[in-house]
């Protein structure tokens, strides 16, 4: 096994954090593309869960 799912097993903070960054990214790009509405109209929230995990997990043990 990898380490990345590893320390997803584990619950450590380097791979969490990867995640919710990719989840914060992902929101702003689908805020910003022009063609998908349904992508638009969950751009809020999959960039507020991103947020929410990013405070959370930042509280995981290294």
């Amino acid at each position: 096994m990898s380490e990345f799912v590893t320390g997803l097993f584990r619950w450590r903070r380097r791979p969490w954090e990867m995640v919710a960054s990719i989840l914060i990214a992902t929101g702003v790009i689908m805020l910003m593309q022009p063609f998908v509405l349904w992508a638009f109209s969950y751009s809020f929230i999959v960039t507020l869960v991103g947020t929410v995990m990013f405070i959370v997990v930042s509280h995981f043990p290294e």
